[in-house]
């Protein structure tokens, strides 16, 4: 599985293993280790290092990351680090801030060590929980999608993986993975699902659930970079720019189909400095199209606001009426029933530099 990832990932000089010492990680650094002793895959010269993130969440964290550094470099890998991190409240939640923490750590340390690839050792079931917690929560088909086994720097080899496998690895290399207290702590939703929620479904609905939920993942992937797609071109298309606002004509926002239209008008708010809107809020503020004269504002995440500017309000500005010439080729007159308002997206406050 390693092999096969930075075959696709182009063979990378040089690579970090993200290892937190839990067994899925450290199998992920033995096996990258293999591939350091021999110096090359597939004939592609190979260095690998690792990196463990110290988030201090937990006493004792610090002794934890100093064992685990202890182990990769037992294993060869080369340069191995330590970086302690502060997780600061983002709004989103305590994993996803230790999240945004950790890459922030890992991406500059791969920068630093000129390391083309960051290997994380998600696994299948890590896949499985993830998508059930987004169908939970009502969420699309990002999220749905799960994680990627490629993005960016990120490779994840192991996501077609069980956790199971990552504890026999760790058993014949003869290593002592770290259990994170946490992954059991009933406090957390995903512990929930992978301590509660899948063995659970395994027993009512017979084995082979985590596989079929990640096995969705893959499929919804390829559905959502398509839509992804669809709707980057037809935003490029339609979004028109007045100092920090864009706007978005209504009669071409009417006219696509729900799933482009509510994606075109996340990436608007997105543009503007916004956050991805949650289902009820993109349902808002697709709304303002079906309203009568000028109306909003509509709150997105990350304060942005959305409004509806009617015909009368555009034309009122100043705004270009647009013309059509007459069948007999006589004088140009304006196209009333072709003409439309616009939705603006106004950010609430400065863009951050």
């Amino acid at each position: 599985m390693l092999q096969n990832a930075l075959a696709e990932a182009g063979y990378p000089a040089h690579v970090l293993v993200a290892c937190s010492g839990g067994p899925d990680s450290l199998a992920l650094a033995a096996v990258a280790a293999y591939f350091a002793r021999r110096g090359h895959v597939d004939g592609h010269p190979l260095t690998v290092g690792a990196v463990v993130v110290d988030h201090q969440l937990q006493e004792g964290s610090a002794q934890v990351a100093i064992t685990t550094a202890r182990a990769l470099k037992e294993l060869g890998l080369s340069p191995v680090e330590v970086r302690t991190v502060e997780v600061e409240p983002t709004g989103m939640g305590p994993e996803a801030a230790a999240r945004d923490a950790r890459h922030a750590a890992l991406e500059a340390a791969a920068s630093e060590q000129g390391a083309a690839a960051i290997l994380l050792g998600h696994t299948l079931d890590d896949q499985a929980e993830q998508v059930l917690l987004g169908l939970a929560r009502g969420s699309g088909t990002r999220s749905l999608a799960g994680m990627r086994p490629a993005r960016g720097l990120l490779l994840r080899p192991f996501l077609g993986l069980r956790r199971e496998d990552t504890l026999e690895i760790c058993r014949v290399e003869e290593l002592e993975p770290w259990h994170d207290p946490s992954n059991a702590d009933p406090a957390f939703a995903r512990s929930r699902t992978r301590v509660e929620v899948l063995p659970l479904l395994e027993e009512k609905l017979g084995p082979g659930v985590a596989e079929s939920l990640a096995r969705t993942a893959s499929i919804l992937q390829l559905d959502a970079d398509f839509l992804e797609d669809v709707a980057e071109r037809t935003y490029a298309g339609l979004a028109q720019r007045s100092g920090p606002e864009i706007s978005l004509p209504e009669d071409a926002l009417g006219e696509l189909s729900p799933a482009i239209r509510f994606r075109v008008i996340a990436k608007a708010a997105a543009d503007v400095g916004g956050q991805q809107p949650s289902y009820q809020r993109l349902l808002a503020a697709e709304a303002l199209l079906r309203r009568q004269g000028s109306a909003g504002p509509v709150e997105l995440p990350g304060g942005v606001s959305v409004y509806r500017l009617s015909l009368a309000q555009l034309d009122a500005a100043g705004a270009p009426r647009r013309t059509v010439g007459q069948p007999d080729g006589g004088t140009p007159v304006p196209r009333e029933a072709a003409r439309c308002g616009k939705l603006v997206f106004r950010p609430q406050k400065p863009p951050q530099k």
